[in-house]
């Protein structure tokens, strides 16, 4: 008797309590449109039963000033993208507003999806009384295109352009504004790492952990640093700029323009149509669409196999590859395969399986492009239906083209056996069904369902092979980094990082690194920009770079080769970039100089003589002689003789203020332009601060920074923590042919250890002949069973690894140099990047600049015994690293410089055949064996 009472009540105070109830509520707590989250409400009766009796999103939307104003487009398309459930992406896409996707879409699972459209049409309400004033309109959107608290220079900015245009526009943005959650202090935490004085920094993380308001903060700030807060002083400048109150006199710059999702944008230039290039781009860029354009897109494009590298691409962005798969319920084959990669191995895309076997029981697989009658799927062949089930909702990447594609001949098969033939479209057969969904058979490029047909043989050895950020444990908008750090001595730690990232548009849900360098895609295709990830969470300070004329095409021996396509020639590595050619140079058997006196292959670039004649270009690479050095670009002046690896410090570079300090570095980009200097120059002060940047000394004692080693009178043996497996000083071989002082100094710089004793002249010299050169070489022998062997370009010893051959862009990586920092860009900076993609801790990335100006990267396991597990791990991962460069995926080519990587061949250890197994000498290194869990812990 008493609900109809309170269930009128709600009603009548429905319109006038919006803003304290309903509003609070869905945007405070999104999930309050699940019905439990009414209990949030407790304590007001009026606001519970509001709650309760009515649809919280139809009630917000009508009861809101304005809503007659509101446009007829739905204005949540946008916001599609970020549905997990297939069905729930379709239905959003074809709906007109947020209630008739709330009957498809699970409010707790898509409250991602459904936050974002409640937002985007609280947006539409309240920027429409902007009228024709565009700033005004641009700068209220601005206000919205964000799930996280708008900035208070956001606020500040629509009261200064909107105030006298339209008092309702703003009184809107204020009622949105002040319902939203208050910005939490300790997300100011890195303001505390500006501070200069060591005991402020350490302070000023207590206060935001433990104070509360900013009054208390501010108080506490004051008293732990011992300073006022003075606008020029970097900490406070930093934390005042991030506080949630306003600050009168802060302006905003327009709202960044990277379209709804950046990332998906840079997809559509690989549309192999222009209809299907033109509809990404429309779907993808500032506007938001409309239904029949994703109509338009679903039929023509999302299933079209011409289109496979545009699909790939949008695949990577939304669900990248990740290797591992764990803890599902239902497709339990699929569970203990942490050397296989997945773009979907959770518990929604789980009971996603079970739900579509459960529809499939009906006797019909519906699907946007046809409808699929079948028998009964319970009785007929029902593991194998329930395989493609979970192959569908799991997405194995199991080719190198990361496809979802379930093979051919299974899709016939099952078909076949299990297709209800009475029911089928005239015309339709188990053969051309299957051509149209899955038209290959190549291993490549298709999902064979043997494999998940049973259970994984590795269920007791998965615990050989970790995988700390998949799932992901950190919060949304936050990426997770393998801890490759360690913890200090006797303090506990988690095997991952969380780090703060930018979102690449609205609607995207694609990160970035705080503070990276990042490339998005600007205005035509084939144009980006260069933009930083900044502490507000968005691309700031962006710059337009030079555009790349992807029509152009090169013509190879008579033939036509489009842009982005790599192919061989002869034995060379190359790529079509914007109508010019990019090679790498190898020499190869067919080019051999016709003259008589030089009729011996040597392998060398130009097939130079196999002599060791070393010289040391200015890109800081040793070359074998003049005659290498000359034939990879560099002219006489660029270089001189002798070897990089001297101390470029004896010659008294630096004022008498500042002591020279080796800093050994290959450059890639140009060194005439940002030049290449093996050293630095460090102020010789009396004082040194308290930052964290651990050095070894030769005598192996650590010291907190470069500054305290040498205030204190000791030398520099490497950078990061003392290791004790190099107490010993003993010179080894790096793999780029230069002579480190330990295993640790050649870790230092991510080169990985050849064999032990100084270069024997050998290093550097072609693949071709390490029959001859490498024979006076004695590598460490460890014996491992089943595997073939790799060995880097260059080096002797082979290993058990997997490498990479890059070329890249030097003119691109030019651009970049010259766009931000005006400093050379390294061999390192390239393989620090890297190192951020390989998520497994077993393994680790070495790599160095080939003789033939290729990148080459090694990803090696880095256990003393690497378990098979785990050379198979390292295997994939660099499988995974040469498919993204390849593709361009925008995992890669979103940042700097890594998008100047343009084509890769991977060549990895592989298993020998049952017939032939046979113990081999692995020659795998002595440097793997003792470092053991060192390697990847401190560097």
């Amino acid at each position: 008797m008493r609900a109809a009472p309170a269930r009128a009540m709600a009603a009548a105070v429905s319109l006038g309590l919006h803003r304290v109830c309903l509003l609070l509520l869905a945007m405070l707590f999104p999930q309050a449109a699940d019905g439990s989250c009414c209990d949030l409400a407790k304590d007001n009766l009026i606001c519970h039963d509001v709650c309760e009796q009515t649809d919280i999103w139809t009630c917000m939307n009508s009861s809101l000033p304005g809503v007659s104003k509101k446009s007829d487009a739905w204005v949540g398309l946008g916001c599609c993208e970020l549905a997990i459930a297939v069905e729930c992406r379709r239905a959003c896409r074809q709906a007109s507003s947020t209630s008739d996707i709330s009957k498809v879409c699970r409010k707790q699972s898509e409250a991602a999806l459904l936050s974002c459209v409640n937002r985007n049409e609280m947006g539409s309400i309240c920027c429409s009384y902007a009228g024709r004033h565009t700033n005004c309109r641009d700068y209220c959107q601005a206000i919205f295109r964000t799930d996280s608290s708008p900035a208070p220079s956001q606020i500040k900015t629509v009261e200064n352009y909107c105030a006298s245009i339209s008092p309702t526009l703003v009184q809107c943005v204020n009622n949105y504004t002040q319902s939203y959650p208050m910005r939490n202090a300790s997300d100011s935490l890195y303001c505390c790492d500006r501070a200069e004085d060591h005991s402020c920094q350490a302070a000023c993380k207590r206060i935001l952990m433990s104070k509360k308001t900013e009054t208390e903060i501010v108080d506490s700030l004051i008293e732990g640093c011992k300073t006022m807060p003075l606008p020029q002083d970097p900490l406070w400048q930093c934390f005042l700029e991030s506080s949630r109150s306003a600050y009168p006199g802060v302006t905003v710059a327009p709202p960044p323009s990277t379209g709804l999702d950046g990332a998906k944008l840079h997809c559509c230039s690989k549309a192999n149509s222009s209809i299907c290039r033109d509809l990404c781009t429309r779907l993808y860029s500032t506007s938001w669409g409309n239904i029949h354009s994703w109509q338009e897109f679903d039929t023509i494009c999302e299933y079209n196999p011409l289109e496979e590298s545009m699909l790939t691409c949008l695949a990577d962005v939304r669900e990248p590859c990740q290797l591992g798969c764990r803890n599902l319920t239902y497709c339990t084959n699929f569970n203990n395969r942490p050397t296989e990669l997945f773009r979907s191995c959770n518990a929604q895309s789980d009971m996603g399986a079970l739900n579509d076997m459960k529809l499939w029981e009906k006797g019909s697989i519906n699907m946007k492009i046809m409808n699929i009658s079948v028998l009964d799927i319970r009785k007929c062949h029902p593991e194998m239906w329930k395989a493609i089930a979970c192959s569908l909702q799991i997405k194995p990447c199991h080719s190198k083209s990361r496809g979802s594609v379930i093979c051919k001949t299974d899709c016939v098969e099952i078909l076949k056996k299990c297709g209800d033939h009475s029911k089928f479209q005239k015309g339709q057969t188990a053969e051309s069904i299957c051509e149209r969904l899955s038209s290959t058979d190549e291993p490549e490029d298709c999902i064979p369902l043997y494999i998940y047909l049973r259970s994984s043989p590795l269920d007791n050895a998965v615990e050989e092979v970790t995988h700390p950020c998949n799932p992901n444990p950190c919060p949304a908008y936050q990426l997770c980094e393998v801890n490759r750090k360690g913890c200090p001595p006797g303090e506990p730690c988690l095997p991952y990082f969380c780090t703060q990232g930018c979102k690449l548009g609205e609607a995207s849900d694609f990160l970035v690194h705080q503070g990276a360098l990042i490339q998005v895609p600007s205005g035509d295709v084939g144009c980006y920009k260069i933009c930083t990830c900044g502490h507000s969470g968005i691309l700031e300070n962006c710059m337009e770079i030079q555009c790349v004329d992807l029509q152009k095409s090169c013509v190879i021996d008579g033939q036509r080769k489009n842009h982005g396509t790599s192919f061989k020639v002869d034995c060379n590595i190359c790529s079509c970039v914007g109508g010019t050619l990019r090679c790498s140079k190898r020499q190869c058997h067919n080019e051999l100089s016709s003259d008589r006196d030089r009729p011996i292959f040597t392998g060398l670039p130009c097939n130079c003589d196999n002599q060791f004649v070393p010289v040391c270009g200015q890109n800081g690479r040793t070359y074998a002689s003049a005659c290498v050095a000359r034939c990879v670009g560099l002219q006489d002046h660029q270089f001189e003789y002798g070897q990089c690896s001297s101390n470029p410090c004896n010659s008294n570079l630096c004022p008498r203020s500042q002591r020279c300090v080796v800093k050994r570095q290959v450059c890639l980009t140009s060194f005439e332009k940002f030049g290449c200097p093996q050293y630095e120059c460090i102020s010789r002060q009396l004082k040194c601060d308290y930052s964290q940047d651990p050095v070894c000394d030769t005598d192996n004692v650590e010291h907190g920074n470069i500054c305290t080693l040498y205030q204190r009178g000791k030398q520099l043996s490497y950078k990061g923590s003392c290791q004790h497996f190099c107490k010993s000083v003993e010179p080894v071989c790096g793999q780029n042919g230069e002579t480190y002082s330990s295993v640790c100094s050649a870790y230092s710089d991510r080169v990985a250890v050849d064999y032990y004793g100084s270069c024997k002249d050998v290093s550097i010299f072609s693949h071709h002949s390490l029959h001859t050169e490498c024979s006076s070489v004695k590598c460490p022998r460890i014996p491992v069973e089943g595997y073939n062997l790799v060995t880097p370009p260059g080096a002797c010893c082979p290993l058990c690894a997997g490498v990479l051959r890059i070329l890249f862009d030097k003119d691109k990586l030019d651009i970049f140099a010259k766009a931000t920092s005006k400093n050379p860009i390294t061999v390192l900076d390239i393989l620090q990047k890297i190192r951020l993609h390989v998520s497994v801790p077993q393994c680790d990335v070495f790599g160095y600049l080939s003789m033939e100006s290729e990148l080459v990267v090694l990803i090696i396991p880095v256990d003393n015994q690497p378990k098979a597990i785990q050379i198979d791990a390292c295997i994939k991962e660099a499988e995974k690293i040469n498919s993204l460069i390849n593709s361009d995926s925008p995992t890669l080519a979103s940042q700097v410089p890594l998008s100047a990587l343009i084509t890769s061949e991977v060549e990895v250890s592989s298993p020998l055949r049952s017939d032939s197994k046979r113990m081999i000498a692995s020659l795998c290194y002595l440097y793997l064996c003792v470092a053991m869990m060192y390697v990847f812990t401190y560097w």
